[in-house]
């Protein structure tokens, strides 16, 4: 039987689109190059907007071996003052860490349950496009046919190019270094830690931390200034010979593995969402908060969204794109623009001395770990359609079996 959906990529934004495409009754194949768990480079963080979309797909923390949840981050500002900052207690969980290795084979697993058809291991060569459908070829021989289809297939989506939409040289906003250790000691083993460091602000250093004494490490960097991606290696073999990060990860700790680095897109206000009866996702239409560099809960939402415009318009794809579209802008652009303009203040030291200063009030400190790595409570200013009670203090996921 064909299937009326194909969605070429398996990570977060693909499972969350089958998902919620195959609950509404659609026939759905799911097509991967790779053949899960598989690793996917990343900083591994969970942020609250994140932690909501799993909750909402059905995903059990317990499934996830490396699930490790947080009670607080540290942050370290560039003239060396560092400030703890809780997460709420008492409203569910608010941030958590998971290898991606793991998360990503979790989610797909869901996918599968929900009734989506995942082939992986098969790449897709080909794709066309017409009035009535989308033909796909995976491999050398096999042939799919659906009315619609989704590419989560990532910042240089093989999808655009066999389009001819691919943007050329595009290399993404910011660039990152990610390292896996073990043996951290001190405060690495529970909290998210991060550091601005001076000498590439707005980018940091983080240490987040995995179960039984692991962490992931790394840093970013923001394209443009004082650092190239070039000057990424020694550098951080430099940031791990400061003494403030060598305290933190303890004398104990050992590289796991190699480091490896990825480029971060985030540009949702200006890449091409969809074409013709193709919508694009995660990735694919860099969704990722230009401050942090977090992207899972982008990812997860934005298929989240593609899938609902397309049960929405059905009958009319031109619709289910323009629908698509105004859904991305309403849950994405105004906190994507916000976050922007933090990010060209957080270049200078003053906008820390601010912070650092604006949060000593127990309420500010309790929140204000989630408001620096959640995009949304950042844009409520610039968005009244947000303007509740509440809207600063909503509740986090898993409450049920985070808060017993």
């Amino acid at each position: 039987m064909s299937p009326d959906v194909i969605i070429v990529g398996g990570g977060p934004a693909g499972a969350a689109a089958g998902i919620t495409l195959a609950r509404s009754g659609r026939r759905v194949i799911l097509v991967d190059k790779a053949t899960f768990p598989r690793d996917k480079i990343c900083g591994d963080g969970l942020t609250a907007a994140a932690l909501r979309e799993f909750e909402a797909l059905g995903l059990e923390p317990s499934n996830v071996t490396s699930w490790q949840p947080v009670c607080g981050m540290t942050i370290r500002g560039p003239e060396g003052n560092v400030e703890r900052y809780p997460l709420p207690t008492g409203r569910g969980m608010f941030a958590a860490v998971a290898r991606r290795r793991d998360l990503d084979a979790a989610v797909l697993d869901l996918a599968r349950k929900a009734g989506v058809d995942v082939v992986e291991g098969r790449a897709v060569t080909a794709v066309d496009q017409d009035a009535d459908g989308v033909t796909v070829q995976i491999g050398p021989d096999t042939m799919l046919r659906a009315a619609s289809l989704i590419a989560a297939d990532g910042m240089w989506s093989p999808v655009r190019k066999f389009l001819g939409i691919g943007e050329s040289g595009y290399r993404g906003e910011w660039h990152a270094f990610r390292q896996y250790v073990r043996g951290v000691s001190g405060m690495a083993p529970d909290e998210l830690v991060v550091f601005f460091e001076p000498d590439f602000l707005p980018g940091y250093f983080w240490c987040f931390p995995l179960p039984d004494g692991e962490a992931n490490i790394g840093f970013g960097i923001e394209r443009g200034l004082a650092h190239s991606t070039r000057d990424m290696n020694w550098l951080w073999h430099d940031l791990l010979e400061r003494p403030h990060v060598r305290a933190l990860l303890g004398p104990d700790a050992t590289p796991e593995s190699t480091h490896r680095s990825w480029p971060i897109p985030a540009q949702i206000d200006r890449t091409t969402s969809g074409i013709g009866r193709v919508l694009f996702v995660g990735d694919a239409v860099a969704a990722c908060d230009p401050m942090s560099g977090e992207g899972i809960g982008q990812a997860l939402l934005t298929g989240r969204l593609a899938a609902e415009a397309l049960n929405s318009n059905w009958a009319t794809p031109a619709t289910a794109q323009v629908a698509y579209r105004r859904a991305l802008d309403k849950h994405l652009v105004a906190d994507h623009r916000m976050s922007i303009a933090l990010t060209r203040l957080l270049r200078y030291r003053q906008p820390f001395r601010i912070a650092f200063r604006l949060t000593r009030s127990e309420w500010a400190r309790s929140n204000f770990a989630r408001w620096l790595w959640e995009d949304y409570p950042r844009a409520l200013l610039f968005t009244p359609r947000r303007w509740r009670r509440g809207a600063f203090g909503g509740t986090g996921a898993f409450r049920d079996r985070h808060d017993r």
